[in-house]
């Protein structure tokens, strides 16, 4: 049932993996979701444990990965970095050697991705990136899943992303541009998306038939969208930016208006948590045409199949 080519591969940033590679994190997280749901046990981590790293909190990220690898057999080990000497100045090299010899893999939210990537350097078992300021993959994946569970495919699938060119924004963007979506991000000036990460995108479209468009102009971007997708203005750490930011995103709303604009079939999705009235009204992420529930649940399956594949 579980691919032994991704067993030891770290998942730092979606850009790492090939389309085949994410493909086979997809497909398995819709087998276990199914037999989750009939009640079957999937029990492929017995006696493997993860370490969890947090210097952010988390809901989802924290629920999902506990869970998660409970129903695989193994078990979560949550270590906050202020009860790790980690937090009293061990470094992140001799961090990763210690936990190496105790543990089977490491999940780690983070502020800096510079230091998911050393943990990584260090690490003799996967590590795997649970958010960083640049990156949050694990959302990706989730993302996608959602996306091909109600469309059947990425390809030819239009989303568009509207607020901030954030974390969230940069690996949704690639994870689309790899399965062959048509991406559209429509952020105010000074708000876009890291270039390098563009790069990234629009080179992985070029091979899988997708596209990747960045525009200034919300009603653009929505208009005909299969996807509607919009984050948090304000991340934890920008809590001094929060008035600047609501004037400067506020055209980027997702409400009723926006949804009007899109395809007949359109979904609206959100990572969350939501700050309603700001990025997205409550009426719309709570409506008929809203995938944000389901696509919160697809992180316990997706990061279950991520598990799967890449601990030993």
């Amino acid at each position: 049932m579980v691919s032994a080519q991704l067993k030891g591969r770290h998942f730092l940033r979606v850009n790492d993996w090939e389309a085949a590679d994410l493909v086979t994190v997809l497909d398995l997280a819709d087998r276990l979701k199914a037999r989750y749901k009939q009640r079957v046990e999937d029990r492929l981590l017995e006696g493997r444990t993860l370490g969890m790293i947090f210097t952010k909190p988390s809901t989802r990220t924290r629920v999902s990965f506990e869970v998660g690898i409970s129903h695989l057999g193994g078990t979560a080990l949550y270590l906050s970095a202020n009860d790790l000497q980690l937090g009293r100045g061990e470094t992140i090299r001799d961090t990763a050697s210690v936990l190496s010899r105790y543990l089977d893999g490491i999940m780690i939210r983070t502020f800096h991705q510079s230091d998911v990537d050393e943990l990584a350097q260090h690490a003799d078992i996967p590590v795997i990136n649970g958010l960083t300021d640049d990156f949050h993959p694990c959302q990706a994946l989730a993302d996608v899943m959602t996306i091909r569970e109600r469309f059947g495919q990425l390809e030819g699938v239009r989303v568009a992303y509207l607020g901030d060119g954030n974390n969230v924004c940069h690996s949704l963007m690639v994870a689309c541009a790899k399965l062959g979506a048509t991406f559209v991000a429509a952020t105010p000036e000074g708000y876009e998306a890291e270039e390098e990460v563009v790069g990234w995108a629009r080179a992985a479209a070029e091979e899988s038939g997708g596209s990747v468009e960045l525009l200034h102009d919300p009603e653009v971007a929505a208009t005909d969208a299969d996807v509607l997708y919009t984050d948090v203005w304000t991340s934890m750490g920008q809590d001094e930016e929060r008035e600047q930011r609501i004037r400067d995103l506020q055209a980027f709303r997702l409400d009723g208006h926006t949804l009007s604009m899109a395809s007949e079939r359109a979904v609206v999705m959100h990572c969350l948590p939501a700050h309603y009235d700001e990025e997205v009204t409550e009426d719309v992420l709570h409506g008929e045409r809203s995938a944000a529930w389901d696509q919160a649940e697809n992180r316990l399956h997706a990061q279950k199949a991520l598990m799967a594949l890449v601990i030993r």
